[in-house]
């Protein structure tokens, strides 16, 4: 069973920086599609951002792009989300996603789920 274990969450100013880590274990993700999804206070859990297994794909929400870059490292087992210009509508719970196929990830779609870290984005 695939488990996945974020870390890397916290509180920010607005326009600052953060980067997520999510570390996987129970087998190797390097053949699975992983990504984040978020859920802020009182809406809709949002999909984020996904990346194919090798890499080579990515997708990210409309609200994000330009701001967030994700990345995945096979050897290390993990996947990364870095998010820079943060407004305090980023402020969410962020969670390690990862799904059997990219179009499902890109679907919100999600086989696998993390047990989330928080993000608060306030002066």
């Amino acid at each position: 069973q695939l488990q996945l274990v974020e870390s890397g969450g916290g509180l920010v100013q607005p326009g600052g920086s953060l980067r997520l880590s999510c570390a996987g274990s129970g087998f190797t993700l390097r053949y699975i599609t992983l990504g984040w999804s978020r859920q802020a206070p009182g809406k809709e859990r949002e999909g984020v951002s996904c990346i194919s297994d090798n890499g080579g794909r990515t997708q990210y929400a409309e609200s994000v792009k330009g701001r967030f870059t994700i990345s995945r490292d096979n050897a290390q087992n993990t996947v990364y989300l870095q998010m820079n210009d943060l407004k305090p509508e980023d402020t969410a719970v962020y969670y390690c996603v990862a799904s059997w196929g990219f179009s499902h990830c890109a679907g919100d779609e999600y086989d696998y789920w993390g047990q989330g870290t928080q993000v608060t984005v306030s002066s």
